[in-house]
């Protein structure tokens, strides 16, 4: 059995303190055992159920011909931003992108995305959606974001930008267009949509004749005629409180955004793209909020410089910066998502997602001058490859990145794993597994700064999930099939941090990806999407949706010394008896056994697990070296 531990679970705050992050509840899963609905503790943490995609209903811009009225949204949500109501008349607006390419005659062809204004019930708690009536004379409660008849479609609305300094919202268009057949000859992300597409046949957008730049803010671009699949792949800065689009950030770069941040004081914009290679962005604004007027530029970690300037008033190097960051030798990394920062020390956060064999990805860039990010280098090494660039590297998990902007320094925050060559059985698996970390955001818990990182697993091979739960342990009849994504908090006070110091908070329904990540300004709920779930889930659950943990401002974290346990020859342990927490005093392998003989559990690498879930009792650990103590759990 693999349990989902939930319950006052134990972080490492430095090398002095103990915390812990106090809320009930535990998930166990079995090896047979396939969510259908998301999985999140109990209280004082509730769900509720916000917006459903395929099943609301969206109100819609004159589009096409079509007069304006409504239509089903989009399905495939993905990025989430909040926009505060500074009026107090509501807690704010939500945006929510639809990661999809396919027609839609009122909607609009190619992607999507979704806004709708919330307030905080007084009495319940809960997030009510509130009725609007726009500027465009739409009213209703859910509106579709016009950009077909603003800034020309979009397409793969992935991630995006939510500011922390004043709600702006940008969205991103992440999978990389390289002709007008692959935004035409599409079906992507239509199996949950009531309109089901049968044929990939003129199913993407459907217009594809050269589009003409209406840019007045950019002066490189207006007026300039492009094949119309270079229209896509831009950040796009939208209007949540009028669901119109404003602009494509023609002056940052045509690249496969994922995600970004704006900095604290309003100036800086840093950019992930969702590559192999990828690089490391950002706008620098001439004036802080203007993000029209400032230069674009790449990292290059072995730079004096760090930050090397593309010419974005060079329409051509905009058009094409991949090409201009190998040519200055920017530093690549694997597939750079979600941005994050943090408002109390100003740290920003990426999410490395990873690619299992990246080797034949960025090898001709390398050969070209870029260079591989240091940690790739050292990671070769330790496999015993020369090289990067070669077939034999592999990054099956990721990792959580880390920029310093006073150093100008990146570093690894966490990294995933931990590796098997082989997937484990069920029974063997380790309590924690960080398997491609894409989703990001930064949450305060009483007082505490905490990564909010979601799983988008790449593959189910290495033991990125039980084998029961790969396709070759679900043909062998040992389980089900099922890439179970699971959202993970980590205390950002912990040094050198590990897969060990998370702190499992949900699991997302069969088939789904968890995204979205978003806490409300008020800190009392986190907003969270269900992407593309299993259509044989019951409903809601079978659609993608976007979903409110609610009761966060009633979670505790509390500190205690550790235990002063001698690191010695003998295996120790402390507490006991023990009501949760019990102590090694060193590193190693343990198993767990009941009064029968019966074993558990193994533990790997640990010196700490939590036993709060077990029955009370008599128990018995036995070490690597085949020592066996006595637990008495109460």
């Amino acid at each position: 059995m693999r349990s989902l531990l939930l319950l006052s679970i134990t972080m490492l705050l430095g090398s002095a303190l103990q915390a812990q992050l106090v809320f009930p509840g535990e998930i166990d899963a079995p090896a047979d055992y396939t969510p259908t609905r998301v999985e999140m503790p109990g209280s004082p943490l509730s769900l509720q159920v916000l917006f459903v995609g395929g099943v609301d209903m969206v109100q819609t811009t004159a589009t096409y011909g079509n007069e304006a009225g409504q239509a089903h949204a989009k399905e495939w949500h993905d990025f989430i931003g909040f926009t505060p109501d500074n009026t107090d008349e509501s807690l704010g607006w939500i945006s929510v992108n639809h990661e999809t390419i396919y027609r839609d005659d009122r909607i609009g062809d190619g992607g999507g995305m979704t806004v709708f204004r919330v307030e905080r019930d007084e009495i319940t708690g809960l997030l009510n959606v509130v009725d609007q009536t726009l500027e465009d004379g739409r009213e209703g409660k859910f509106f579709n974001v016009d950009f077909a008849n603003t800034v020309g479609e979009t397409g793969m609305n992935c991630g995006g930008i939510s500011s922390i300094v004043d709600g702006r919202i940008w969205t991103a268009e992440e999978w990389f267009r390289s002709g007008n057949a692959s935004i035409n000859n599409t079906s992507a992300g239509t199996s949950n949509y009531p309109v089901r597409v049968g044929s990939s046949t003129n199913q993407g957008v459907r217009d594809t004749a050269e589009w003409t730049i209406d840019a007045p803010d950019f002066p490189a671009f207006d007026g300039l005629t492009i094949p119309k699949y270079e229209n896509f792949n831009w950040m796009v800065e939208i209007d949540p409180r009028q669901a119109k689009a404003i602009r494509k950030q023609y002056n940052w770069g045509r690249q496969g955004f994922e995600g970004g941040v704006v900095s604290a004081d309003n100036k800086y914009i840093y950019l992930g793209v969702d590559a192999t290679p990828g690089f490391w962005l950002r706008f620098v604004a001439d004036t802080p909020g203007d993000f029209t007027s400032g230069v674009t530029q790449v990292y290059k970690h072995d730079a004096d410089e760090k930050w090397i300037t593309i010419d974005n008033q060079d329409a051509t190097k905009m058009l094409n910066l991949t090409d201009e960051a190998v040519a200055v030798g920017a530093t690549m990394y694997n597939r750079n998502e979600w941005v994050a920062i943090d408002p109390a020390t100003g740290i920003i956060y990426w999410t490395e997602t990873g690619r299992d064999n990246p080797g034949g990805r960025w090898a001709d860039e390398a050969s070209e001058g870029a260079v591989y990010a240091p940690h790739h280098v050292a990671r070769a090494m330790e496999q015993g490859v020369a090289d990067p660039g070669t077939a034999e590297y592999w990054d099956y998990y990721g990792r959580v990145l880390a920029y310093d902007p006073e150093t100008e320094e990146v570093y690894v925050a966490i990294e995933g794993g931990p590796y098997f060559e082989e997937s484990p059985m069920q029974a063997d698996y380790p309590e924690k597994h960080l398997s491609n970390p894409d989703g990001l955001n930064v949450m305060t818990i009483d007082g505490k700064q905490f990564l909010v990182i979601c799983e988008d697993l790449n593959g189910e091979t290495f033991g990125r999930m039980p084998f029961e739960n790969t396709a070759a342990g679900a043909g062998a009849g040992l389980g089900i099939r099922h890439r179970m994504c699971e959202l993970f908090l980590l205390d950002l006070s912990i040094d050198s941090a590990t897969v060990d110091d998370l702190i499992r908070l949900s699991i997302t329904p069969l088939g789904a990806e968890i995204t979205g990540a978003m806490p409300t300004p008020d800190g009392k709920s986190l907003l969270v999407n269900s992407q593309h779930p299993s259509t044989t889930n019951p409903f809601p659950y079978n659609h993608s949706l976007t979903f409110a943990i609610h009761g966060f401002d009633d979670l505790t974290v509390s500190s205690l010394l550790p235990p002063d346990v001698e690191d010695n020859d003998t295996f120790g342990i402390y507490p006991n008896p023990t009501l949760q927490q019990v102590y090694f005093n060193d590193i190693q392998d343990v198993a767990l056994y009941n009064n029968q003989g019966q074993r558990l559990r193994v533990y790997r690498n640990v010196n700490q697990i939590d036993v709060a879930h077990l029955p009370a009792g008599v128990y018995y650990l036995r070490s690597a070296k085949g020592e066996i103590v006595e637990l008495v759990k109460q």
